[in-house]
């Protein structure tokens, strides 16, 4: 007689149609599905309605993107596990979603062989680095928040959510009521965020979402 395995429950984030069915083939045999949220805003709504055991999530995604909405849920209180699957080799990226508080770091390319063993090391507690980057993270973690060389750091969450709206081609309005806040306040961050990183126009600001990655090219 047999009984029936409690098999972890994961939610997937990933706004690529093909990479969410891949996935969900290379899950199937030990997880099971129970949703796929598109970006980042679906995802925080998605955790809290399905109340998933692990989270595969992509880090560049419409919206709001992997990290941030993982900073969002952190700050809600929510601990569940948030591995994620991405294209981004960057240390720096790697660094961000580790300080953001997530679980693991898989590089696409290598999920076939890496991203179930990162869902079982997330789900007992433990941290997985593809070891493509793991030696390079943990150096420049031993460096400190402070290096200077990852100037997305400098930025607030906030500042992050309205610069990957505003290099989407939002406008200052359609912004506002995305984020309900008022049309001052993002022009206020904005102006901030101008500042900070020493850019000059909205162009600039663009510019640099997308070579860090905030919004996809």
């Amino acid at each position: 007689m047999t009984t029936d395995v409690h098999r972890p429950r994961v939610l997937l984030a990933d706004d690529h149609l093909l990479i969410a069915e891949a996935l969900t083939s290379l899950l199937e045999p030990e997880f099971d599905l129970v949703g796929v949220a598109e970006d980042g805003h679906q995802l925080i709504e998605a955790t809290e309605r399905l109340r998933p055991d692990v989270i595969v999530a992509d880090i560049t995604m419409p919206h709001l993107n992997g990290i941030d909405a993982l900073v969002r849920l952190r700050e809600e209180g929510n601990e569940v596990p948030v591995v994620f699957l991405t294209m981004q080799r960057d240390v720096n990226f790697a660094r961000r979603a580790l300080e953001a508080g997530a679980s693991g770091y898989v590089l696409k390319h290598s999920a076939s062989v890496e991203l179930v063993a990162a869902l079982h090391a997330a789900l007992q507690g433990k941290t997985y680095l593809t070891p493509q980057v793991a030696g390079e993270v943990l150096e420049a973690m031993k460096l400190g928040p402070e290096r200077g060389d990852d100037p997305v750091s400098a930025l607030t969450p906030r500042q992050r959510e309205v610069l990957q709206l505003l290099a989407e081609g939002r406008s200052a309005k359609e912004i506002a009521t995305s984020l309900a806040i008022s049309t001052r306040t993002v022009e206020f961050h904005k102006y901030q965020m101008m500042e900070t990183l020493g850019v000059r126009t909205n162009a600039g600001l663009v510019h640099f979402a997308i070579k860090n990655g905030l919004v996809e090219f």
